[in-house]
This record gives structure tokens, C-alpha cells and sequence, in this order.
């Protein structure tokens, strides 16, 4: 899941980034209400995590333009962060557009346990994906071939989940590094590679996930 996070707080951004990403979630960090918009005109997010007191604007005023702005990608879903816990805040930004809305101090553990929530809302159509003998659970993150449980890292079952959303189609390394990733990854590096090699290794033969040369990968249904 890649999200992006846009915090100001010089200290808390970097360890609420780093924290995330050792839960191994792609995140991208803004500290402007601009590097925000700049990174969503040219990224996919699952989530946005939004600070609303930012140096150059109101960051509830972004999450409006978020839903009529044609030039920003809205995030699957947007979780407010914020010092402002006054009842009429909470319900201003939930009426805005944001999906939750959790107020400063917060534990890290309950950070990281709303983005589940709100990744089960975002998968609730589709909590179950098949695709031959492959089956994922988003809801509780478990994997299986066959009657096998397969054991995945996060990494390994983030990239089994966008494969198997896209099923039949030809995904690119630079897709997968942009959907599984973050924006601080190489792309010249070989961590698609290496996921990739140890997720085939894991799901056992026939292999699912066919190369396709000169365009990427396919995970095929039968």
C-alpha cells in the first residue's frame, strides 16, 4: 500500500515515515501543502495521511480540492492528522471528504492500526481474490495456493495483491515499484527482482507469474 504523508513537524514526519515503511508500506513525505499537490499530480496513494496545519496553506482546504481539482489523483482514502480536536474541526473534515480523522498525540499503534481499517474498507468489494488456485485475504493478509498457506512477507503480499488485481495483464517493474514502493526507491535497482524471485520461489510450481519480455510480468489465472 503506498501512501502519502504530509507532516511538517521536521522530527515527527521522518519517524511516522520511517515507522511505516518498517511495516513495510511505500510512503511518500511532503511538508507543504505544494509538494503534496506536486506528488499527487504524478502518483497513485492508496491513503493520505494529511496534517492540516501547514506553513504554506490549510491542508483541509487540499483535501477539498481533492474531489473536484481534475489535475490531482484523490487517494483511495484520506486520514486527517491533526492538533485541532475540537468537535467542530472533526466534523469539518469528515464532511470535507476525509475518511477518519485522528487527532495529535497519537500512539504510533493506532496510526498504524486505522490504516488497516481503512485499507479493509478500501478492499471490502474484493476482501477475497482469486485467481487460479491463488487465493489472498486483504482483510487478514493470508495467502494461499491451493490448500497451502503460504508464508509472506509484507513486501511479498503487497506485490501478490497488485499482480492479482491486475490478473491477465502485463505489469511493468516500473508499476510495481511505483505501487508497492515509494518514491525512494531506485529504479534502476533489483528489489523488484529479488521480491519477485522469492514470491515465485514461495507459490512453487507451475509458476503463476509469467515474464513478459520487454514489458514485465503477468500473473496468469490458470
Amino acid at each position: 500500500m503506498r501512501i502519502l504523508l504530509v507532516e511538517d513537524d521536521r522530527d515527527l514526519g521522518p519517524v511516522l515515515a520511517l515507522g511505516l515503511r518498517n511495516e513495510a508500506y511505500a510512503v511518500d513525505l511532503a511538508a507543504t501543502c505544494a509538494e503534496a499537490e506536486e506528488l499527487l499530480c504524478a502518483n497513485d496513494f492508496d491513503v493520505a495521511c494529511l496534517d492540516l496545519g501547514l506553513p504554506d496553506g490549510d491542508g483541509m482546504d487540499l483535501v477539498r480540492r481533492l474531489a473536484t481539482d481534475p489535475h490531482l489523483r484523490r487517494p483511495r482514502r484520506v486520514l486527517v492528522l491533526t492538533a485541532r480536536d475540537a468537535v467542530d474541526d472533526r466534523v469539518a473534515g469528515l464532511d470535507a471528504g476525509a475518511d477518519d480523522y485522528l487527532v495529535k498525540p497519537f500512539s504510533f499503534r493506532e496510526l498504524a492500526a486505522r490504516l488497516r481499517a481503512l485499507a479493509r474498507r478500501a478492499d471490502e468489494a474484493d476482501a477475497l481474490l482469486e485467481a487460479g488456485d491463488l487465493r489472498l485475504d486483504t482483510a487478514t493478509h493470508r495467502a494461499w495456493r491451493g490448500e497451502r498457506e503460504l508464508e509472506l512477507t509484507a513486501r511479498e503480499f503487497s506485490m501478490l495483491r497488485y499482480l492479482m488485481h491486475r490478473q491477465g495483464e502485463a505489469v511493468s517493474a516500473e508499476e510495481l515499484l511505483e505501487h508497492v514502493w515509494d518514491a525512494q526507491a531506485d529504479p534502476f535497482t533489483a528489489s523488484v527482482r529479488v521480491i519477485l524471485s522469492r514470491l515465485r520461489r514461495k507459490l512453487g510450481e507451475p509458476g503463476p507469474i509469467a515474464t513478459v519480455t520487454g514489458v514485465g510480468y503477468r500473473l496468469e489465472a490458470s
